[in-house]
Formats: C-alpha cells, sequence, structure tokens
C-alpha cells in the first residue's frame, strides 16, 4: 500500500521572505512606539482646556511686599495668601502675613498665621516673635512674653524680637502684668533693637511707643517720623503720630496725621474716632459727632464706637441720641441678626469710665434717675480711685436730688456744667499720671 503525498511535505520548497515588507512593518512598529513615548504626553484632548502658566511663589511674595509698602495692606494679604497656595511649606509667608495682618489690626488672624509658621518650622525665632506681638495686641501680655523669651532663646539677636518685647513690657507695666521695673526693661529692649537694626522701622516704632508711654511726646514724635521715613505708608504709625500731637496740645498737626491714617485705610473705625475726640477737645462738638457717626458706620459692632458717639451726642445737646449709644457700650445689644454689641467692663480703662459717668449724667438730665443711680452707684463701688469718675458720679446724683426738690425743671433747661465737660485721659494716650522714669 502506498500513501498519497500530502501537500506538507517536508521536502516542499520554501517561499521567499519579501525584506520590503519586514522594513516597513519595523518602521511602522518603531513609529508607534515613539509617537506614544514622546508625543502624545504633550497633546492634549480637544475638550480639556489648556493649563494656564503656574507663577512662582516669590512673585507673589514680590507684589505682596510692593503692597506692603504701597500701605495697601489687604492687598498684601491676599498675595500672601497666593503665595502659600503656590507653596505651602514656605514658613516665611506665613511669617509675613502675620507681621501684615496686625498692622491692619487682624490679631487673631495674625496668631494663626505665625502659629502656621511654627508648625512648619518650631525654632523660627521670627514667627514666635510675630505671634508674641499678636498676643499682646489681644491683651493677653503673659502668654505674649513667654512667646517672645521663646524667641530671644532662638536668636539673641532678633531686632524685631526685642523690638516687639519693648512694646510687650510697655504693655504690661500698665496693665499690671509685668515686673515692676518693665518700663525700665522696655527701654533697653528698644535701644537693643535701634542698634541691632538700626533702619528697621518696627524698631523706631518700638522705641517711640516707650517713649509715648512714659509720657516723653516730643522725643516719641521724632521715633515716629524716623518710621514714617522707612515706611509712610503704614496707617498705625500716622495714628500714632496724631495721638502724640494731640497729647501736646497740636490739634491741626493731630487731626492731619489721623486723615492721613483715614486715607490709608478707610475701613478702620479709629482714624475717625480720633478724629471725633479732638474735636471734642477743642469744642467743636459738632464735627466731633460727624466723625463719631463715621466710626459707629465703620464697624458698627464696636462698643466703644458707640460709648464715644453717645459723648459726643451728650456734649452736643443731643441727650435721647446719646443715651441710646451709651447703653449700647454699657449693656451692649444687638443691631441685627448677625450684629451684636458686646458690653464694656468698667474697669477697662479710663475711656470706658467717661462713657459710663456720661451715661448718668445723661439719664439724670432726662429725668430717669432710678437708672442714673444704678450706674452712679456702680462707679462708685467699682472704680473709687478715678477722681474724675467720681466727681461726675457725684454730679449726676446731685441732678436727680435736685429733679426730686424742683421737679418742674425742665430738661431743657439744663446745661453741662463746666467740670462736667472735662475731658477725661484716654487710655490709648497711656499717660503715666505719676513721675515718669527716664526712657
Amino acid at each position: 500500500m502506498y500513501l498519497k503525498k500530502n501537500k506538507w511535505s517536508m521536502t516542499r520548497r520554501r517561499r521567499r521572505i519579501n525584506w520590503f515588507w519586514v522594513v516597513v512593518l519595523v518602521m511602522a512598529i518603531f513609529s508607534v512606539a515613539y509617537f506614544n513615548r514622546y508625543v502624545a504626553p504633550e497633546v492634549q484632548p480637544p475638550w480639556i482646556d489648556t493649563p494656564t502658566p503656574t507663577r512662582a511663589p516669590e512673585s507673589f511674595i514680590a507684589d505682596a511686599e510692593n503692597y506692603f509698602e504701597q500701605g495697601k495692606l489687604v492687598k498684601a494679604i491676599d498675595a500672601y495668601k497666593e503665595a502659600i497656595r503656590s507653596d505651602p511649606d514656605d514658613a516665611s509667608a506665613y511669617i509675613a502675613m502675620a507681621r501684615t495682618q496686625v498692622f491692619l489690626g487682624l490679631y487673631e488672624d495674625a496668631q494663626e498665621s505665625a502659629e502656621k509658621a511654627l508648625l512648619l518650622n518650631p525654632n523660627n525665632s521670627t514667627a514666635h516673635a510675630v505671634r508674641a506681638w499678636s498676643l499682646d495686641f489681644q491683651s493677653d501680655h503673659l502668654a505674649a512674653e513667654a512667646a517672645i523669651k521663646r524667641a530671644l532663646e532662638i536668636d539673641p539677636n532678633n531686632a524685631l524680637a526685642h523690638a516687639y518685647y519693648a512694646e510687650i513690657l510697655a504693655d504690661s507695666y500698665y496693665a499690671g502684668t509685668g515686673p515692676i521695673d518693665a518700663i525700665e526693661l522696655a527701654a533697653e529692649e528698644s535701644r537693643v533693637a535701634l542698634s541691632l537694626a538700626p533702619n528697621l522701622m518696627e524698631a523706631h516704632r518700638a522705641r517711640a511707643y516707650v517713649l509715648e508711654s512714659t509720657a516723653n511726646y516730643e522725643d516719641a514724635i521724632r521715633e515716629y517720623e524716623e518710621a514714617v521715613t522707612l515706611n509712610e505708608n503704614i496707617p498705625d504709625l500716622h495714628l500714632s503720630l496724631g495721638r502724640n500731637y494731640r497729647a501736646l496740645g497740636v490739634y491741626d498737626k493731630a487731626i492731619e496725621e489721623f486723615t492721613r491714617a483715614n486715607a490709608l485705610n478707610p475701613a478702620d473705625a479709629l482714624p475717625d474716632l480720633y478724629i471725633s475726640r479732638t474735636y471734642s477737645t477743642i469744642g467743636e462738638y459738632a464735627k466731633a459727632v460727624q466723625y463719631a457717626e463715621q466710626a459707629v458706620k465703620d464697624d458698627a459692632t464696636e462698643a466703644n464706637a458707640h460709648g464715644n458717639l453717645g459723648v459726643m451726642y451728650y456734649h452736643n445737646y443731643q441727650w435721647t441720641e446719646a443715651v441710646e449709644e451709651l447703653a449700647l457700650s454699657v449693656y451692649g445689644g444687638t443691631l441685627g441678626e448677625d450684629m451684636s454689641i458686646e458690653a464694656l467692663n468698667l474697669n477697662e480703662g479710663t475711656r470706658v469710665a467717661e462713657y459710663y459717668f456720661t451715661y448718668a449724667l445723661v439719664l439724670a438730665r432726662l429725668k430717669r434717675c432710678g437708672e442714673s443711680l444704678q450706674i452712679a452707684q456702680q462707679i462708685i463701688g467699682t472704680i473709687p480711685s478715678n477722681e474724675l469718675a467720681l466727681y461726675n458720679a457725684q454730679e449726676a446724683i446731685n441732678l436727680c436730688q435736685e429733679n426730686l426738690d424742683s421737679p418742674s425743671t425742665s430738661v431743657e433747661e439744663d446745661e453741662p456744667d463746666e467740670a462736667e465737660t472735662e475731658d477725661a485721659e484716654t487710655e490709648d494716650a497711656l499717660v503715666d499720671e505719676t513721675p515718669t522714669p527716664e526712657a
């Protein structure tokens, strides 16, 4: 039997390879690989937006510093926030933002920013220093002193920390929480700051602040002006200059400086409030009322602004309006769903005492003697060492007695006695009534 020949016989002749197509196939494979490796990653699908170039954090920092020099503190803070978004691990951006926030009066925000910097770098001397400064402005003097001492432990030659320490010591002296020689120590710290960094704006500011605290107003003005030459667009420096000019009785210069501060930061109530008090001091009560009203518009939840407006209404014989405003500062209240005013404690200083005794006086003049006597007795029992407050509290009691003796006397016939209109020493002026040490 014979087998049939298989067409797949091992002895069948093979077909020749076509090298042309082999080369074409290899080139095609190479082209696809090259496209996937180098070209495709650069090509965006048509439905995806082309990303915008990312700015370097340093450019935002530069913008922020420029805004700070121009006195545009809000814009400076916004630029620092952008820098932090670009580089969340940059502690220096948090520190610079905290410093700016203090100058803008955002003390709690400044503390938070400084603490974020410390989370990134616990041994950053300047972060501890700025945190201490923000705590001082919140009247937490003990915590501020602990923080500033830590800053100086890390870097004893940190001029900024020495400048802040000078201010903290001065504030703790008047708050009664510092050492007996706190004001002398503050003077020494301010000198150290200047010796370490004679061109540091905060060093001149601290030296001026200590001089102001010891009633050396002319010297304080010179130091504040030195600080202004380093940056003329910081509202706080002009407020400080205005306070010192007012303390010297140079009222036109004081109003000029307060007005400059107001132009740099129109949203701040303090410049309008200070202008109001200055006009009141020279007896221009209509203008005093005008600026006091603007201060309330700037910050409707600030009890001091309402108290100050009430005092100006009183001096301008607008007693009904005065009662409403003074009640908000003494008792607190609400102006809407999200606008609450916290009452001021009678122990908080001479300016608050003025709100209280003015409230007692105007209540007596409106023959609301039950309420007036209650406030007068509170003053006598709480701040017996404040002679001006005691005098006016007694005047309120006398007015109520006169009302009982002469019930027919009309409210309109009453006018404030000269002694009642005496302007109390203001807490913000930091006047030491005892012989002051050499600063």
